[in-house]
């Protein structure tokens, strides 16, 4: 209808051009708020029908006469009504309140408000990210969005380094994370240690500088049947930034109370701009960090069995109680380099986009000491001759390098707008142990070993195609991927192990028969549709048919609908079905790790899911997808102007989750070899792990968002949010043991692996934020409430521990020195709040001989305590 109008108003103003009373032109534009541009916007030629609105890059064009008045108008916004002046009219607005926020995620067709949105989703700025005071994406989204987690994990190789994270409790591997709609490759890391989030693969969150962002929409629902695999939590898309006013230099820089863990940013913003409409956004961005040290001081080594009073080390042991552990967040060096850039076609009828960046990233995380009467060093290989030998602390390096690149065209083809686009990424990762020795090797060990690495890549081509008929808006289109897995073995020297108690000490290298380079192919349909009755009714529907070359195809569907209740808000509900392809990662992975249990030293393996051994010698299924049933139904109300408030629940079923089981082992009898008894022998190793679907789960939560905003209070102007998140999982059923599992006895994911699903993460999280800006003084406290974790021992439940839960608050001083020079001090967990510290109930594996102050298996919030950090933003 819209169209028609369009059309109609041109016609209609040609025709009284030709009459000689006005002359009719073509005006065009682009409308924006501070934080960009504004898609969806109302454009009206002021005293006739003629509208139309502005695209998905704020862009509009009409007719119009020399002397007409546009009159610009969306809810929560100003109107503005602009008198022509010239062919090209640029419009700025004045935002509107968070339920007015136009959004794009979840819409294929046409921009949104979340207002008026049938699902529910959170729109988050820069400004409003920064002022969590939080150096990366991953913990500024965690103390933004009371659902999304993610915590800083020690003593766990690689996943130090990357922080697993997740959206309402489902898992890391259960979220979509899109830039600029487009979706962003995963990380080359499966989470194998036990932390949260093992057995699983997430996006490297790390990757995208939050300078180069212009805002994140976070869609919490689910939406496979829009976007594909791994959308059954929810889709987080990172929308870059496009023209700026100014070159922005950010400067930061920060420890904690205790002295450690300094840190050091800058960031550099730019852009250029064409009258055309052209544009090239460029940030820059450096960052490190030093390590935090919160170690335990048992003073006696129940883990090795030496204790204190020992005669040989009972003087070494009084004189390191910490037993030289480093407990604590890693080292981290970090550089981004990000371009975001689009030319239109000539008269506005199309643009080519390109976007993308890398980021290097080199960290240092720390393995158990290796104390004197654990592993000697005969040879002097970690201390000097003649000297007293104090054992070693074992590094482990990480050098990440992510990349993406994304290209793509935009054009009208019969008044549909298209676009289509390429899409590569990759995560590569090498690993390094250093400070560490080979046993089995001798005085001829090296001290530094090259121990392998991962890469995970994918290439997409997308097309979409969507169109507004009035009361209907369609879109569809089509999508084809590739992926590719590869594992590189390590340096020889790294998993030479003749006697059994050999391998680089900490991490044995990846061995040839670990090493792979995997790939598959998939190809994807969808089609969405939009139907507005009425102006309060919306009803949606979406149809996806997906098809993947190592494992068949799936069909997902989804619909929604939302009730308007005028501009105080509306009503809405979805239901869907969603799907998540096994990772390649977690299909290829294999290597073995070095545990240490009960005083003694063990190797692990782990056998990927098309090895023979574990498919045919032991019968464990081929990987098949998981899939989903989501539920949701909520309100968004406006109470007043400036107070919204807005309520969603929501229920998803996950049948046929993808777990790495728990250890198996021997089976203690004195009886038979069993078949897996018959595998660990054969292979060296006092226990084994794989990947299967074997558990069904459900999770049920709410989540309540109350906005208050632009409250006069004295001289300023106060802004409150109050946001939480209430959820629950369950394991519904019985575990699927494979057969000779079974049979023998063995439970394959322990009552220890059942509550890293079901307790590892809080399963409520509160967030009250408060803003007051006074003149040129802007002053933010937020509170977050971190819900209580549980532990829970893998055979007792005597040893389990529940970990209470924590307020932290955070208070950021802002003051503008002038239009371009502006600081702050932040003051992140003001009240140097800890979590609870583990109590001794446990086994001694529970916090390793002592060595753990505070769980490492389940993790609220890290424990550095209160950090204080300083910034300078110049805008020039």
């Amino acid at each position: 209808m819209t169209k028609f109008l369009n059309h109609f108003g041109m016609m209609f103003l040609l025709f009284i051009g030709t009459s000689g009373t006005l002359i009719a032109q073509e005006v065009s534009g682009v409308v924006s708020d501070e934080s960009g541009a504004l898609p969806g916007v109302s454009v009206i030629v002021k005293g006739t029908t003629t509208g139309t609105t502005t695209d998905f890059d704020g862009k509009y064009s009409i007719s119009a006469d020399s002397n007409a008045v546009l009159v610009f108008s969306y809810v929560g916004y100003e109107t503005q009504e602009k008198a022509v002046s010239g062919n090209k009219m640029n419009v700025t607005m004045q935002s509107g309140v968070a339920l007015d926020a136009i959004v794009l995620t979840g819409n294929r067709a046409k921009p949104r408000t979340i207002l008026d949105s049938p699902v529910p989703i959170d729109n988050i700025g820069l400004d409003e990210m920064r002022k969590t005071g939080q150096p990366t994406i991953d913990k500024m989204l965690t103390y933004k969005v009371p659902s999304f987690n993610s915590s800083t994990q020690a003593v766990s190789d690689a996943t130090a380094h990357f922080d697993p994270a997740d959206l309402r409790g489902l898992g890391p591997s259960r979220t979509l994370v899109l830039v600029n709609g487009k979706r962003k490759n995963q990380s080359a890391l499966v989470y194998i240690n036990d932390t949260p989030g093992k057995g699983e693969v997430g996006v490297d969150l790390k990757s995208i500088p939050a300078a180069a962002i212009e805002r994140i929409e976070v869609l919490r629902d689910g939406a496979s049947a829009q976007y594909g695999s791994d959308a059954i939590a929810g889709v987080i898309n990172m929308v870059l930034k496009k023209n700026v006013e100014y070159t922005t230099v950010n400067v930061k820089s920060g420890m904690t109370t205790e002295g450690d863990g300094f840190n050091f940013g800058v960031d550099l913003n730019t852009g250029l701009s064409g009258d055309n409409g052209a544009y090239l956004n460029f940030t820059a961005g450096y960052y490190e960090q030093e390590k935090t040290n919160r170690p335990g001081a048992p003073g006696t080594d129940a883990l090795i069995g030496v204790y204190a009073g020992d005669q040989t080390w009972g003087d070494w042991l009084a004189n390191n109680p910490e037993l030289g552990m480093n407990v604590g967040q890693p080292e981290l060096k970090k550089l981004d380099l990000f371009f975001n850039a689009g030319v239109p076609f000539k008269n506005d009828s199309g643009e080519f986009y390109t976007f993308g960046g890398v980021t290097s990233r080199q960290g240092t995380s720390f393995a158990l000491y290796r104390a004197p009467y654990w592993v000697g060093d005969p040879y002097n290989l970690l201390h000097e001759a003649g000297s007293d030998y104090n054992g070693f602390q074992p590094t482990f390096e990480t050098d990440v390098v992510d990349n993406n690149l994304t290209a793509g065209v935009k054009w009208k083809l019969f008044n549909f707008d298209v676009d289509f686009s390429g899409t590569y990424g990759r995560n590569r990762i090498d690993y390094d142990v250093n400070n560490t020795l080979n046993i089995d090797l001798g005085a001829n060990s090296p001290i530094e070993f090259a121990v392998g690495g991962y890469t995970f890549s994918n290439s997409l081509a997308n097309l979409d195609l969507s169109r507004s008929l009035g009361q209907v808006n369609i879109a569809f289109g089509a999508e084809i991927k590739k992926e590719n897995f590869s594992a590189r073995a390590g340096d020889p020297a790294s998993y030479y192990n003749p006697t059994g108690n050999g391998n680089a000490q900490s991490f044995p290298g990846l061995q040839p028969a670990n090493a792979v380079r995997a790939d598959r192919h998939n190809y994807g349909v969808y089609g969405d549709l939009e139907w507005e009755p009425t102006d309060a009714l919306l009803i949606g529907g979406a149809i996806r048919y997906e098809d993947f070359s190592d494992f068949g195809d799936n069909v997902s569907w989804k619909v929604s609908g939302r009730y308007s209740l005028g501009d105080k808000g509306a009503l809405r509900a979805s239901y869907s079905t969603g799907f998540r392809a096994p990772s390649l990662h977690q299909i290829y992975l294999s290597n073995v790790q070095t545990l240490v249990s009960g005083g003694s030293i063990s190797n692990q393996g782990t056998f990927n899911n098309v090895d023979p051994i574990i498919r045919e010698d032991l019968g464990v299924p081929q990987l098949t997808a998981e899939t989903s049933k989501n539920i949701s139904a909520g309100i968004t109300y406006k109470v007043k102007p400036n107070l919204s408030v807005s309520a969603d629940f929501y229920n998803v079923k996950v049948d046929d989750r993808v777990l790495f089981t728990g250890e198996i082992g021997f089976d203690g009898d004195d009886g038979s070899t069993n078949p897996v008894e018959s595998v660990l022998i054969a292979n060296s190793i006092t226990s084994l792990k794989f990947f299967v679907n074997a558990v069904s789960t459900s999770t049920s939560g709410v989540d309540l968002v109350v906005n208050y905003t632009n409250i006069d209070l004295g001289k300023g102007l106060l802004n409150a949010t109050l946001a939480a998140n209430f959820n629950e999982t369950t394991i519904e059923g019985a575990i699927d043991t494979p057969a000779i599992f079974a049979a023998n006895g063995y439970e394959i994911f322990n009552r220890k692996e059942q509550a890293r699903i079901t307790s590892a993460r809080p399963k409520s999280k509160v967030l009250l934020g408060l803003d007051y800006d006074l003149n040129k003084w802007d002053f933010i406290v937020n509170n977050t409430y971190f819900g209580e974790v549980t532990w829970q021992h893998g055979s007792n439940p005597a040893f389990d521990q529940t970990f209470a839960g924590k307020v932290l608050t955070d208070l950021i001083v802002g003051y503008e020195f002038n239009e371009k020079v502006s600081g702050n001090i932040s003051v992140n967990n003001l009240f140097n709040v800890y979590p609870d510290e583990l109590d001794a109930k446990g086994d001694v594996v529970t916090d390793l001989g002592g060595r753990f102050k505070y769980a490492w298996e389940v993790n609220q919030f890290g424990f550095n305590g209160t950090i204080i950090n300083a910034s300078l933003a110049f805008k020039f």
